[in-house]
């Protein structure tokens, strides 16, 4: 397929969930989801919505979120905000950092509501373990530092990680596009790219990039 065709990485919904555990197979369920909607590099449109899981959430998840059950009693039931976030995304691939984790819980609440998101998905940290090889952790807040996005201390928001999430990823979108003149960056590459060895990055690269058309 031309790469003209292919659907770009700089055309996606970058998505973040604050939870109350780690899995949703435990139990757990998301309070939280934040995401960016990029279009061609630029974004056009945000999505926030706190949610109510129906139980209290522990003092950990207080203190590590700053959301508290007292801002949660009035919030919306976790399905409301997972309808509206579906209509939301629609069709467009989704990035997250650690991807794994997001993913899991975004198909748990939107199959309480008998919803799918149809695009695919994209990791942000394991994008960067390959761009960035010499950061010295590849948690969003060491990344945001190290390729010098501008921030403002925020963490552990949905909203807030996904806005520095989408920041990174066009990061490394524009890293492809002016370090190894990849023009334009499929959203394909991306994913390849996160699955390829460390070592590797290189030799895949200049493979990816000896069979594109020359543009005359």
């Amino acid at each position: 397929m031309s790469p003209s065709l292919l659907k770009s990485a700089n055309t996606v919904i970058v998505l973040d969930f604050e939870t109350t555990g780690l899995s949703p197979a435990l139990g757990d369920r998301a309070i939280e989801i934040g995401a960016v909607k990029i279009e061609q590099g630029v974004v056009v449109e945000q999505f926030q919505g706190l949610m109510n899981p129906g139980r209290r959430i522990s003092a950990f998840i207080e203190d590590y979120t700053g959301i508290t059950n007292t801002m949660l009693k009035t919030a919306p039931p976790c399905g409301e905000v997972m309808m509206a976030f579906a209509d939301f995304a629609g069709c467009a691939d989704l990035v997250a950092h650690n991807a794994s984790f997001d993913k899991r819980f975004l198909y748990a609440e939107l199959e309480r509501v008998r919803r799918k998101c149809r695009g695919e998905f994209a990791c942000s940290m394991l994008v960067a373990r390959r761009i960035y090889q010499q950061a010295e952790n590849h948690k969003l807040g060491t990344l945001v530092e190290y390729a010098n996005i501008p921030n403002d201390g925020t963490f552990h928001r949905a909203l807030a990680d996904a806005q520095m999430t989408a920041q990174l990823w066009l990061k490394m979108v524009d890293h492809l596009r002016g370090e190894h003149r990849i023009e334009p960056v499929p959203f394909s590459l991306m994913q390849k790219l996160s699955a390829t060895p460390k070592n590797a990055v290189k030799r895949f690269l200049q493979r990816y990039i000896s069979k594109q058309p020359v543009n005359c």
